[in-house]
């Protein structure tokens, strides 16, 4: 079994006795039975010393895998990664972590950029709201040969408590031609949640990444905008569980992407 270590690195609220400014590495695993907090400041705060930090938390046994979920550590920690042999995770999934955080009063939301309208060779011919029962979710999708398919264990239905007849409401977009290419895109987006977002036009923004927006759909008409509102009360009945599927076209036989998503809980 692998050995993960989420993983932040950041400028400390605290400061010296001589006001300098530090950096703090909070290093945890996914159940908090390990933890370990070491600070430098900022002159120090470099690929060097998060090595020996690294070897230090590390003991005898570095973990196989680091999650981070912060853009602003990212090249420093992969560079680190790289040296040791650690494989490294960039995801928002972060929850350990991210809980740690919370309890010291640290913040955790990343600042984002406003949302960029997908490629046009990607759009897909017509895209609709709709709705899978918790307990039909894994059997339907997890044993089929979907080229591009994200149905991770902790976000399974059954793992997060749900009835197997609680409604998870989703967006399936028709591709046609592009929907291979649209699924292939999106696999490398590394989709996180999928939401509305009312405006003047509406759209459906996808959260990707760390920190990346994408504008799938914009639309003014008030029928889809009443479908959307349902869709995300759906979301908040559901633990914020929802899905995302691409295909080629409405005939069922053949799909291009699923991912089972979740609602960030900021």
């Amino acid at each position: 079994m692998s050995l993960v270590w989420q993983v932040d690195f950041y400028r400390s609220p605290q400061k010296d006795a001589t006001e300098q400014v530090l950096w703090e590495l909070l290093i945890c695993d996914p159940t908090r039975s390990f933890e370990y907090v070491a600070t430098c400041p900022q002159s120090q705060a470099n690929s060097k010393w998060l090595t020996e930090q690294f070897k230090l938390a590390a003991k005898a046994k570095l973990p196989d895998i680091i999650q981070l979920f912060r853009p602003q550590s990212l090249s420093l920690i992969t560079a680190v990664g790289n040296n040791l042999g650690i494989n490294i995770e960039a995801t928002r999934h972060t929850l350990a972590l991210k809980k740690w955080l919370q309890e010291k009063q640290y913040p955790t939301v990343i600042d984002k950029l406003p949302p960029t309208p997908l490629p046009e060779n990607l759009w897909g011919e017509e895209w609709r709201f709709a709705n899978i029962p918790a307990g039909d979710i894994v059997d339907e999708f997890a044993n089929r040969p979907i080229p591009v398919l994200q149905i991770p264990e902790f976000l399974q239905p059954i793992n997060l408590g749900l009835a197997s007849t609680v409604p998870i409401p989703g967006v399936i977009i028709y591709g046609g031609r592009q929907s291979l290419r649209l699924a292939r895109w999106l696999q490398e987006a590394h989709p996180v949640s999928l939401n509305y977002i009312a405006g003047a036009p509406d759209g459906l923004i996808l959260e990707a990444g760390l920190a990346d927006r994408w504008i799938l759909a914009t639309f003014e008409d008030a029928e889809v905008t009443a479908a959307a509102k349902v869709y995300e009360q759906r979301k908040q009945l559901s633990k914020g569980l929802h899905f995302l599927l691409v295909q080629p076209d409405n005939s069922g036989m053949t799909y291009s992407g699923f991912w089972l998503l979740q609602q960030e809980k900021l």
